[in-house]
């Protein structure tokens, strides 16, 4: 059986990554199961998040890219809606999620944004707060090896969309 393709958005909070994902999920010609942090951060009881945030976040984020992985080797095409941050608790990340994925088609495209505008998305949500992108971006793993970018300040979702579909679906 043919591997399903794995294709992490990779940004920090308010880059676009959900609207991408929404705007891939619409389309006729591929289809995708989705996992994604806040998905799995929901498995955790608030309690646990309250009192040790990131060892439980660690956790399922692990748990998430095995998840990725059975979809894929079942042959279907998976997104990942996530941020790879370099935490001690983590650590190393971006090595773990490559170990993980070694054997599966796994593309890693960055969801891209500028900051003041994130900043300004941010503000309008009532589930983030303002400097929640800044901090996300001093913590995101270095050295990330993408296979592409999108620019959601310049591009619509539905038309960042139609670029990942090209370049890896092709």
């Amino acid at each position: 059986m043919q591997k399903g393709r794995i294709i992490f958005l990779n940004g920090v909070t308010s880059s676009g990554k959900t609207s991408i994902v929404e705007a891939l999920q619409e389309r006729k010609d591929v289809f995708f199961y989705v996992v994604a942090n806040d998905l799995f951060e929901q498995m955790v009881g608030d309690k646990y998040l309250q009192e040790d945030y990131w060892k439980y976040l660690s956790e399922v984020i692990i748990m998430m890219y095995h998840t990725a992985k059975l979809f894929s080797d079942m042959g279907k095409n998976v997104l990942i809606d996530g941020i790879l941050v370099e935490r001690e608790e983590i650590k190393p990340h971006y090595e773990q999620l490559l170990e993980i994925l070694k054997n599966n088609p796994l593309d890693i495209v960055e969801v891209y944004c500028p900051i003041d505008i994130c900043r300004k998305r941010n503000r309008m949500r009532e589930d983030r707060y303002e400097m929640q992108s800044e901090e996300q971006l001093a913590l995101m793993a270095k050295n990330i090896t993408y296979r592409m970018k999108v620019d959601t300040s310049v591009y619509r979702s539905a038309e960042c969309a139609d670029m990942i579909v090209k370049e890896l679906f092709a």
